[in-house]
């Protein structure tokens, strides 16, 4: 299929190799890279830090033909952790072939790109005449962690960004943000065959919930952006919790509000949404006691459709760009100043499952692609890709 093929294969069953599950330490897997990189004439800086449960994660910063300080003009990003594997899948940590597929955990989110990246930077016809950089991300699947400590220290500023993700070779440049918030509904703890002596925080919860489906599946939907499918902000109560024991009315009932918000809607709207039907519940019956606290809000990003590194990708891949509703790292790489496009080979709805894998043609394609993309923004101006 092409004479890039062997090598591309080689560097992924390497990274699948390297068990970088969330829990554990990134740094094997970014010393192997470090290796390719500086191999070639890289600047490589390694940017520690620990986990909440203090596992020592690593961010990569490699830059060729400019200063590690200097502003790229095209960085190539990939988040170097995967989610866990179930243990009956003994193949997970070795690349497997079948029918023109590569198995193994991480091969498609997101170790396939990166070992089209890594490949494209390491075999250029000619040094760089614009700065090129390579960002290896840490905690990418816990919630952006590395890419945010990157923001905190001004590291990985770049004009361009191609932020590597399972997208079948398709230029996403938008999607939605993604928040979380907590609310705990409060009651009075008491004996069930007594309901009046306390209060229900469950069935107090259940009321709360009502108006929330109601806010979500009227007011929300009013506030749309067509470009998306769906094309408003979603709203999902995934988790919740409460009570002791069947017998006793429960005194606390705990439940997770997830939404992704459209990119031009502010993040607090939902959590806006969540005071309003607090504060009426409230005033509609006394005693009622409910705390909200957010949890987490990732940003959107909404990079337009005619700039150039969208352009670029959607004119080599010969795919229309798209949104779509899931979370990356290109609202940091945004915040650090970059135009980001999120592209890449494999497909996310085989991500995060037993028997994950990228198409070998995806493989092989992304890295031309790469290549070119790199000799349009980092060369000499002779190989720019025609738009």
């Amino acid at each position: 299929m092409s004479d890039t093929l062997p090598a591309l294969r080689a560097t992924l069953a390497e990274l699948v190799a390297v068990d970088t599950t969330s829990s554990r330490s990134n740094a094997p897997l970014v010393e192997l890279a470090r290796g390719k990189l500086e191999a070639v004439g890289f600047q490589v800086e390694l940017l520690t830090y620990r986990d909440d449960a203090g596992v020592e994660k690593v961010n990569l910063v490699a830059v060729l033909g400019g200063a590690l300080e200097e502003r790229a003009a095209l960085v190539l990003v990939g988040h170097t952790d995967c989610v866990p594997y179930d243990a009956a899948w003994t193949d997970a940590l070795r690349l497997t072939e079948r029918e023109g597929r590569l198995y193994g955990r991480g091969a498609c989110d997101t170790k396939g790109f990166i070992a089209c990246a890594l490949h494209a930077v390491t075999h250029l016809p000619r040094p760089p005449s614009a700065p090129l950089m390579v960002l290896l991300t840490a905690d990418e699947e816990l919630g952006c962690e590395g890419a945010k400590q990157l923001v905190t220290l001004g590291k990985g500023r770049a004009r361009h960004a191609i932020v590597g993700e399972p997208t079948r070779l398709v230029p996403v440049r938008a999607h939605k943000g993604y928040c979380l918030a907590e609310v705990e509904v409060l009651g009075h703890e008491g004996h069930s065959a007594y309901p009046d002596e306390g209060a229900s925080a469950i069935f107090r919860a259940g009321r709360f919930l009502q108006k929330l489906e109601t806010l979500a599946r009227t007011r929300l939907r009013e506030e749309r952006d067509d470009s998306f499918e769906p094309p408003f902000t979603t709203v999902n109560v995934g988790r919740i919790s409460g009570g002791k024991a069947s017998n006793i009315i429960p005194g606390a009932c705990r439940f997770i509000v997830e939404w992704r918000p459209l990119p031009r809607q502010p993040r607090e709207r939902v959590l806006e949404l969540l005071e309003s039907i607090r504060q009426e519940l409230v005033r509609d019956e006394p005693g009622y006691e409910a705390r909200i606290r957010l949890v987490r809000a990732e940003p959107a990003v909404d990079t337009r459709a005619d700039a150039e590194v969208v352009r670029v990708l959607a004119k080599l891949s010969g795919n229309a760009p798209i949104t779509v509703p899931f979370g990356t790292e290109a609202p940091q790489l945004t915040e650090l100043g970059a135009q980001a496009v999120v592209f890449g080979p494999g497909d996310i709805r085989v991500a995060h499952q037993t028997g994950e894998y990228v198409p070998v043609e995806d493989l092989v394609r992304c890295e031309a692609y790469l290549s070119r993309a790199i000799a349009h923004f980092c060369g000499d101006g002779s190989s720019r890709v025609g738009e």
